[in-house]
């Protein structure tokens, strides 16, 4: 009978269903596999086992970047003075655009795409049964219904529902969360089963460590696990920073309140026909120029730039960057446990054997350490030889030193008994040779070795679960009495750690062979318990407490068991009193459900990469500024849609680096800290660029209002104002670069996520400000002309005021101290070299002959100087004198 086309893969709970069950449903055959015009139709029908992605062009990206309302004002006054032939002018604001452009643009391109990184996660070849023939195809033209045969070394080419296995264990850690690799069955599970306890299920991506298996294939490309989250990777469209959004509020705001000012103040000046049209024309055009805050982008680029290479020295690699400010935002840090709370790490950190209780110390698989009783050092006696003997030969793994670390090939539980054992005897091998070996499997949940001695005597090594060593303890000893070690298992397991029982089986010296049987009838010699923890960062508890203090709430989300999860938690020191949920539980509300509850919890077990995303999604909703940080590709998803993206950079996937805004180079915990303390820094240093860059532009707005209202000529030109406000954002302005943290950045709670970028008083110091520096300017500018001084001098008078009255204005807004304390005078040496550089580039557009011809500039004395120092000096003095009233009424200054 000719097999039938499948109709496309769909999430189904396929370990749910029997053997027969699927091989009915996808009209397989589990010995002869598919024929080949079946494959032909349905891969037809379903397409190839790939991944696709999309790209945004570069092209389209530089595009992107004239999207902006302040953009669109100096395209349209570029294009009239262009049309009135003002070259210069038009050239000059020409120019201002392409630069802001190219700043956003090389921002933009230096986020990669994550799903190229999970495409070559795929296995390229595939060992099928087809025709009734196993063969080796490319994994790219399997279809549902083949029959896959697996073996260790492989990497599972598509999500498989498994048929047959013998000894299969599958390393899932970067899809689950899970450290270690999972032992395989077939049996059907329970609905609704976690994907971390799918055991009779392969899935796409994961490698095989042990044994071999056969598997039919339930989904292909897209529809495979992988699949879904490249999927939801590809849909997550990356959320403007909360620093971003307030930026283009303000912008927005500023530039519809400059348009409808002007188009009221050329109706105004028609009617009273003030000027001629052209003139009024290209005085409306300078009063645009000079209000709009062009170099605000140019400022806050360069600041954040500043950040972010200072973060890489600190270990933390910004790949955008706003996402430098963003940290300074955050509230809810999000993460992983395995790898990045842990060091993903096994290690063994008790010892029970009678009534003996060791403790080891240590760190990870280095074997450095010292195994102690009641705190003092001891030589191991026999029975703890004994014991780490057994374990060390039960095993399946080694460990070996790479690059200066410590690292591991094979179960992370079997590295910690080989790490235990060098720590007591130093690193060299036991004296003995393997005979034979049983494999660990979970149908009998031990692994066992036959070992010779140098004497010549025979024995079986064994370790596993502890029920299982214990019913064998009984077999072989009638009088053994495991209560005591219940109870000690039951100890251990509430805080977090990993059981397992080691015993030994006295053998015939002619005994070559081993067998589950053998060691069923003739039982085990049980010498003691290990208790094994996947241990927390050494620096991540007293991170945790330092964000506690700082207002940041840092939740576990975790494909771990619930006891194990909430064990952590508690030795993290995430609350007082750890609540837990489950992600069968995350998975079972809806958004709006989960966003009332999700902040009353600590730890999430057992989830899934959509109930990351999930959680992720509630607290966002909630309207918390939420960071998500991730070694997996199960965290790829969770990584991409949260506020800010932190990736692990030593052991992380390069998928959830490439998902990420921020890579920790050094894999450690606290450089969050550090990156926190950082964006809030950058953050109020933009906050300080602002409030002291958009008064002197609207300076130079007023200057124009007002002299159109007088009907007087107009003191400064287009170029002149777009010279004062791009040339200043990149010498003067860069002081905020270098300036320090206000006292006590670490002792504030977080801002509020819609919290306006400009206070009450802050708007109110704008117009003050701003008025200062627009009458003196245009005070200088009347009594000049009225001294029949050339209008090229008076008109670089009132340019030098502006730059001036910014020079003065600076030292008021860096700190909220007083501008002539002796801290803030010499705690930033480099406000001294920007305003050097501005006083030079002055003095350069003052004196060049080119610059003249230009900017419509001349040559000042030293009393014009005099003059414009004198009538810069007030907006330091009213300033400062605010500053004092303020704090003496204990208001905040900044």
């Amino acid at each position: 009978m000719p097999q039938k086309e499948k109709p496309s893969p769909s999430c189904s709970n396929y370990y749910h269903q029997t053997e027969t069950e699927i091989i009915k449903e996808f009209d397989t055959n589990a010995s002869h596999g598919l024929s080949t015009s079946a494959v032909k139709s349905r891969l037809k029908q379903d397409g190839y086992n790939e991944l696709d992605s999309k790209v945004t062009p570069k092209w389209l990206i530089f595009i992107q970047q004239f999207n902006n309302i302040i953009i669109y004002i100096l395209i349209l006054a570029a294009i009239l003075t262009l049309l009135m032939r003002h070259y210069s002018d038009s050239i000059v604001i020409t120019i201002v655009i392409i630069i802001n452009a190219v700043i956003g643009f090389g921002q933009e391109v230096k986020a990669s795409n994550a799903l190229e990184k999970i495409k070559n996660l795929l296995s390229t070849e595939a060992n099928v049964y087809r025709n009734g023939q196993r063969q080796q195809i490319s994994a790219r033209d399997l279809v549902v219904g083949d029959v896959v045969y697996l073996e260790a070394g492989d990497n599972v080419p598509a999500d498989l529902r498994l048929i047959d296995v013998d000894s299969l264990r599958i390393q899932e850690s970067s899809l689950t969360g899970e450290s270690d690799s999972v032992a395989k069955t077939i049996a059907p599970l329970a609905p609704d089963t976690p994907l971390a306890e799918q055991t009779n299920m392969a899935f796409a991506s994961t490698g095989v460590t042990n044994g071999s298996g056969l598997g039919i294939v339930v989904a292909t490309g897209e529809h495979t696990e992988i699949g879904k989250i490249s999927t939801s990777v590809q849909d997550i469209k990356r959320q403007k920073s909360p620093l971003t959004r307030e930026l283009d509020q303000l912008g927005t705001g500023i530039s519809w309140f400059i348009i409808i000012s002007s188009v009221v103040l050329f109706i105004f000046g028609l009617v009273l026909n003030i000027y001629s049209l052209p003139v009024l024309t290209m005085a409306i055009i300078t009063m645009i120029v000079g209000s709009m805050p062009e170099g605000l982008p140019a400022a806050t680029s360069i600041i954040l730039a500043a950040g972010a290479q200072k973060l890489t020295k600190e270990h933390a690699i910004i790949k955008t960057l706003p996402a430098a400010e963003t940290l300074g935002a955050i509230d809810i840090i999000a993460t992983d446990k395995t790898g990045t709370l842990t060091k993903n790490e096994m290690m063994i950190q008790d010892i029970i054997i009678k009534d003996r209780h060791y403790q080891v110390s240590g760190n990870g698989y280095n074997p450095e350490g010292a195994i102690t009783l009641d705190g003092q050092p001891v030589n191991p006696d026999a029975d703890l030889q004994k014991l780490l003997f057994m374990g060390f030969e039960a095993n399946d793994a080694l460990i070996f030193q790479e690059d200066g670390a410590w690292t591991i090939n094979g179960e992370p539980t079997d590295g910690a008994f080989i790490t235990a054992y060098y720590k007591a005897f130093g690193v060299t091998e036991p004296d003995a040779s393997e005979i034979d070996r049983i494999p660990f499997d979970s149908d009998y949940r031990y692994i066992a070795k036959l070992v010779k001695m140098p004497n010549n005597d025979h024995l079986t090594a064994i370790k596993g679960a502890p029920d299982t060593l214990f019913r064998l303890a009984k077999q072989y000893d009638s009088n053994f009495d495991a209560s005591a070690l219940e109870s000690q298992v039951s100890k251990f397991a509430n805080t977090g750690k990993r059981v397992i029982a080691v015993g030994y089986v006295p053998e015939a010296a002619d005994c070559v062979e081993i067998t589950t049987d053998s060691i069923e009838n003739n039982g085990i010699i049980f010498l003691g318990l290990v208790a094994i923890t996947d241990p927390p960062r050494p620096e991540v508890i007293q991170t945790i407490k330092e964000m506690r203090t700082a207002g940041i709430k840092v939740k576990m989300i975790t494909g771990d068991a619930v006891e194990t999860a909430s064990a952590i938690g508690r030795q993290l020191g995430l609350s007082e009193n750890i609540q837990t949920m489950t992600g069968k539980e995350v998975n079972a509300l809806s958004l709006d459900e989960l966003a009332a509850l999700v902040e009353n919890y600590d730890v999430f077990a057992r989830t899934t990469p959509f109930d990351k995303l999930k959680i992720v999604e509630a607290y966002q909703k909630n309207g918390n500024v939420t960071a998500m940080v991730g070694d997996g590709v199960n965290d790829a998803p969770a990584l991409k849609k949260a506020d800010i993206g932190i990736a692990m950079g030593v052991k992380g996937t390069d998928v959830a680096k490439e998902s990420a805004d921020v890579i920790l180079a050094d894999d450690d915990f606290s450089t969050i800290e550090t990156a926190i303390a950082q964006g809030r820094r950058l953050y109020d240093n933009i906050k300080k660029t602002i409030l002291f860059l958009l008064p002197t532009s609207f300076a130079e707005g007023l200057i124009v209002f007002i002299s159109i209202l007088l009907q007087q000529p107009m003191p400064l030109t287009p170029t002149q104002l777009l010279w004062i406000n791009m040339v200043s954002a990149v010498t003067i302005q860069l002081a905020f670069i270098f300036e320090p943290a206000e006292p006590g950045l670490m002792q504030r709670p977080p801002r509020n996520k819609y919290q306006k970028l400009m206070t009450r008083h802050d708007v109110c110091q704008m117009m003050y400000v701003s008025l200062i520096i627009a009458g003196m300017a245009l005070i200088i500018f009347e009594i000049a002309e009225a001294h029949s001084v050339p209008f090229a001098i008076a008109s670089t008078m009132a340019v030098n005021i502006i730059i001036f009255g910014k020079i003065f204005y600076l030292f008021n807004i860096r700190t909220s101290a007083f501008a002539l304390s002796k801290k803030v005078i010499f705690s930033n040496p480099m406000a001294y070299v920007s305003i050097i550089a501005m006083i030079l580039l002055q003095l350069f557009f003052t004196y060049n002959l080119f610059m003249n011809g230009v900017f419509s500039t001349a040559g000042l004395s030293l009393h014009d100087w005099l003059i414009v120092i004198v009538s810069s000096l007030p907006v330091l003095i009213v300033a400062e004198i605010n500053k004092a009233i303020r704090k003496k009424l204990k208001l905040p200054v900044l």
